[in-house]
């Protein structure tokens, strides 16, 4: 096997798609190392490594923004954006619009292959949706900034399909921020990969009976057509907001936490202050059913993020879920683990797994035999009460000035406002170390 396996590894590379590939490689991984890395001055990276980092610190705490159907859009095109902008010769380096259109495009690309799929609008349970449309959002915002023509795009997503797909099973794990990294990655590969001349089958994302494509990860999967950018095609965060989390954990965490907020309020009034485990005899919260959120007692960071109990019992502790929730000093306080101990689950008929139709419903009975509720239906932050410029900005801030000084912290803030009107992005490629 091994003799075997060395010489057919041999007379391959005497191939014509080797021979793309290791072109691709010695231009993507040689010593020239020209893309920045968030936050890190004076560290530069090749551009697929660099769109690997950077995706890996996007999701790295659950952060992220979220849509619907369910996926995290953003941290697998940008920084596959930001990388390829960065490699690209002063000369070609593209405008403030030329970068938000491609960006666009690949947040496009996302929803609309997620919206060919019922399947696609529940929350996952076999494949974590960043790691299957994640890489064709990327591949097709980088083909849009290559300016690679029609085949060579259909190559791009159909490169990106076979580079595509990571099990659910890694979530709450410190391997699911590397999902979003991927996605990143792989996408600019692929785009990169096609403008050099390596094909894929046309058929990727069509439904072709007997031939599994797209519906590999969607079963339920048939594609529609599409308008022309000539007919009126309006892109679908012009009909749809995205979801920008106030605290960094799983999306359906935020319904819970608002819920369990409310019921904070109750038990100490309009003064801040803490709740004792001492009042609490019994928590009953009324979630969807989704195995890989349900987590009783959680050991890690990662796994608090993707706990209804954790977050729950946060708000209701404290009134809050913050950064500062999930640090270890937080998560081994013995108040919190008594009100961990309290807590059950019930899974209504009514409330699915579903971004767009779920609720969060917190029930306290105290020691005395009082019941305290809360509910949450829309959390402030999701697209149907999407988060204000000023709370956005907020978030901003509270996150960049970890990292940054303050005067590059305002300086970001500037220039992504005039984007739009930039002759060229490096203004914005300067900010982020």
């Amino acid at each position: 096997m091994v003799l075997d396996s060395v010489g057919v590894g041999l007379i391959g590379s005497t191939t014509e798609v080797f021979e793309m590939v290791l072109q691709h490689c010695k231009h993507m991984y040689g010593p020239d190392h020209v893309c920045s890395v968030y936050g890190r001055r004076g560290v530069k990276l090749s551009p697929t490594l660099a769109a690997f980092v950077n995706g890996v610190a996007t999701h790295s705490m659950d952060f992220d923004d979220t849509w619907h159907p369910a996926t995290h859009p953003s941290g697998a095109v940008l920084p596959a954006v930001l990388a390829l902008s960065d490699m690209m010769p002063a000369s070609r380096r593209p405008s403030g619009l030329d970068f938000l259109l491609a960006f666009n495009v690949g947040i496009e690309i996302q929803g609309r292959l997620m919206r060919f799929s019922n399947e696609a609008r529940n929350i996952p349970k076999r494949f974590h949706p960043p790691t299957v449309v994640g890489p064709m959002g990327s591949a097709a915002a980088c083909a849009r900034l290559l300016s690679l023509d029609p085949s060579q795009c259909s190559h791009a997503l159909a490169i990106a399909a076979s580079l595509a797909g990571a099990p659910m099973a890694n979530a709450a794990t410190q391997c699911k921020p590397l999902h979003i990294g991927n996605a990143s990655r792989l996408g600019l590969e692929a785009a990169l990969l096609a403008s050099r001349g390596l094909e894929a089958s046309p058929l990727v994302l069509d439904a072709v009976a007997g031939v599994a494509g797209f519906n590999a990860f969607y079963e339920d999967y048939l594609p529609q057509p599409l308008d022309s950018p000539h007919d009126g095609h309006a892109f679908l965060l012009e009909e749809q907001d995205m979801g920008f989390k106030r605290f960094p954990a799983h999306l359906g965490m935020h319904w819970v936490a608002d819920a369990a907020a409310s019921v904070h309020k109750l038990l100490v009034g309009v003064v801040p202050g803490k709740v004792s485990p001492d009042q609490v005899q019994d928590i009953l919260l009324r979630v969807p059913l989704s195995k890989y959120i349900n987590r009783p007692f959680p050991e890690s960071e990662h796994e608090a993020r993707h706990s209804f109990q954790f977050n729950a019992c946060s708000a209701l502790l404290d009134g809050e879920v913050t950064v500062q929730s999930f640090t270890p000093a937080a998560m081994s306080r013995p108040e919190l683990h008594a009100l961990l101990s309290r807590v059950r689950l019930e899974h209504p008929h009514d409330n699915p797994a579903n971004f767009n139709l779920m609720y969060g419903e917190v029930q306290v009975t105290l020691v005395g035999g009082d019941i305290l509720r809360g509910r949450c239906d829309t959390f402030y932050g999701h697209w149907r009460n999407p988060l204000t410029n000023e709370s956005l900005w907020k978030k901003f801030r509270s996150n960049a000035e970890v990292v940054l000084p303050s005067e590059k912290v305002e300086r970001l803030v500037e220039v992504v406002d005039k984007l739009d009107r930039l002759g060229d992005c490096r203004d914005l490629l300067s900010q982020l170390q």
